[in-house]
């Protein structure tokens, strides 16, 4: 066997390997993610609600107006027997009346907590946008978690048929040395099994590998049995530095702008509450219009046949709570309790921040170092290869010396490629504590 058809599993060989496959790149799996990840649109909607509920129509701060209207009729008949004695029968009297009314109630002042409550719904809007991203973040992070699995099971897959082939080839150059007598039937059954192992490798790593693609579609929020092939080159950001790693965190992550926006809600709750001790001051007003008008066959001049009234009425009313029994007062107390704990869990998210982020350079760094090393280990196992499959040809080496050979360079390229997206891996964790994942380098 050639060495040089085996070097393409070192060289990271790129191919679509079956006609009509769709080659799936990382910003085009990313794309798909983000207009059907099935989280992300349920995250958008509850964003929508949060600005729904944001709104100026929410806030308070506009008047109600109010409008109202009817009608009634009556019909009555009575009999009516006056001091002299005399009776009327059939007195029937009817009626009809219309009302409308239109007014308005407007909250003037409240003691600044409806401002107070405007200005919370517009951070819970905010701490909405801030979960979307970190959605966002977590999608893609589980995304390329998946799509580099599959790139490295991909490979895997490559490097197994290439064994296999090896193998093949090996148990046809013993089964042709057994029948001119030059090898032994042991040889020939040693390559049997090898044949036979490297078989059933290949078999596992095609079901690892349908299983993996099946989980990015799930993912991608597609059908599950759509079949791809996947890019597995892969790059490393070239930039990065603990320093700047560690500020940027500081800066962008998003469950430390989680935590400092729960530290000014509770603050807005505080001032919620204390504005219950101030008085509120409002108007109304209204337009009021009154029609009635009755019918009888009592002949009494006096008697009143219609009434029609139409008037403006309107007042400034003051509110004040004097004494509530004591609830604000410890509604305040508990809301300044509420401040302290946000202000500590805060502390305590920026010290968990500073540490995860510390723990993730030095895996990162430490990555990056043993992927050095697999890639040196590999270099060292293709020559060692190659000095045994020529040994091998010439007769100096017997057939288990060659077979350790190819297992050893199955063995090495396996951990580089585990090493090369354990690498990648790392840095994408960096990228999300950092705040830096959505739209970096994939």
């Amino acid at each position: 066997m050639n060495l040089i058809k085996y070097l393409y599993i070192f060289c990271l060989f790129i191919s679509v390997a079956a006609t009509g496959q769709e080659l799936l790149d990382k910003q085009n799996a990313v794309d798909i993610a983000l207009e059907n990840n099935y989280d992300i649109k349920v995250s958008n909607n509850e964003l929508e609600v949060a600005k729904n509920s944001s709104s100026v129509y929410n806030s308070g701060y506009l008047p109600s107006v109010f409008a109202s209207g009817g009608a009634n009729y009556q019909d009555n008949k009575n009999e009516i027997e006056f001091q002299d004695g005399n009776k009327q029968d059939d007195i029937e009297t009817t009626s009809n009346s219309y009302n409308a009314s239109v007014g308005v109630d407007y909250l003037l002042f409240d003691g600044l907590g409806r401002k107070y409550n405007y200005k919370k719904l517009q951070e819970l809007y905010n701490i909405s946008e801030i979960r979307v991203r970190q959605v966002i973040e977590n999608t893609l992070l589980e995304l390329l978690f998946s799509y580099y699995e599959v790139a490295r099971l991909t490979e895997n897959q490559r490097n197994l048929e290439q064994s296999l082939s090896i193998s093949k080839s090996q148990l046809l150059r013993e089964q042709y040395g057994y029948q001119y007598g030059q090898k032994t039937q042991l040889d020939m059954l040693n390559s049997e099994v090898n044949v036979n192992i490297d078989s059933i490798n290949l078999l596992n790593i095609q079901r690892e590998l349908a299983n993996a693609k099946r989980d990015l579609n799930v993912i991608l929020g597609r059908d599950v049995n759509v079949d791809f092939q996947v890019d597995t080159t892969v790059t490393y950001a070239m930039d990065l530095t603990y320093e700047k790693m560690m500020a940027s965190a500081k800066a962008k992550n998003t469950l430390l702008l989680q935590a400092e926006k729960n530290v000014t809600l509770s603050d807005y709750d505080l001032k919620i509450n204390k504005s219950s001790w101030i008085p509120n001051v409002g108007i109304n007003g209204a337009y009021n219009w009154n029609d009635l008008n009755t019918d009888s066959n009592i002949n009494n001049p006096f008697s009143l046949a219609s009434q029609t009234s139409r008037g403006f009425n309107g007042g400034l009313n003051l509110s004040w709570n004097i004494f509530d029994g004591g609830q604000t007062k410890t509604r305040v107390k508990n809301a300044k309790i509420a401040i302290d704990n946000s202000q500590i869990e805060k502390q305590l998210i920026e010290k968990d921040l500073e540490r995860n982020v510390a723990n993730a350079w030095e895996t990162y760094q430490n990555s990056l170092f043993i992927l050095s090393a697999e890639k040196k280990n590999v270099e060292t196992n293709i020559r060692n290869f190659s000095r045994s499959e020529e040994q091998f040809k010439l007769g100096q080496i017997i057939s288990v010396e060659f077979r350790t050979a190819q297992v050893n360079l199955l063995s090495a390229v396996t951990s580089y490629n585990q090493a090369k997206y354990t690498a990648k891996v790392a840095e994408l964790r960096l990228l999300q504590l950092a705040g830096n994942l959505i739209g970096a380098n994939y």
